[in-house]
């Protein structure tokens, strides 16, 4: 078989393989990265190289590998923005932490997200009680956002930025 041809067929296995683990093993993995995460995503990055490109370490292997999983990922955005239904199936539904100051256990116990966790998420929102939560969700992107206040609703979503060293020249 052609070496391309065989390096596009693994990485499009290696693909889907990681989607359906990140299915399997929740959003919570895509955005709440501890050092363990991290490092996972690392390793699991390390290992699945070969799977792609077999023998082949030659840069048109490597850019053929990268080339096919952008392509897969563009396809697949386009099918789940004209496709509701593929769209559920492939992207999990927001979860409700928090509703009116009363935390859902369940749901938290689900998503395998700690007290610790839940409160670091409110501190970033500047929210110190759970009573003042009025609603905290676990988005499907896999950040909390949470809303808060009492008779004039203050919502606040947190994404950790990147600093960015500046180089003076």
């Amino acid at each position: 078989m052609n070496t391309y041809i065989d390096i596009i067929l693994r990485s499009v296995s290696v693909y889907f393989f990681m989607i359906i683990a990140l299915r399997i093993f929740g959003k919570k993995e895509l955005s709440q990265l501890n050092t363990a995460d991290v490092i996972l995503i690392l390793l699991i990055s390390n290992s699945v190289q070969n799977a792609m490109v077999g023998n082949n370490t030659s840069l048109w292997g490597g850019l053929a590998a990268a080339t096919v999983l952008f392509f897969i990922n563009f396809v697949l955005k386009k099918l789940m923005y004209e496709y509701k239904g593929f769209s559920d199936f492939m992207q999990e539904k927001p979860e409700i932490l928090i509703h009116d100051g009363n935390l859902d256990f369940k749901s938290l116990s689900k998503l395998n997200i700690t007290a610790d966790e839940l409160k670091e998420a409110m501190r970033e929102h500047g929210v110190e009680n759970y009573k003042d939560v009025k609603l905290a969700m676990l988005e499907i992107d896999g950040n909390i956002s949470i809303i808060s206040g009492d008779k004039n609703l203050i919502q606040t979503h947190y994404k950790r930025k990147i600093r960015r060293k500046k180089i003076i020249v």
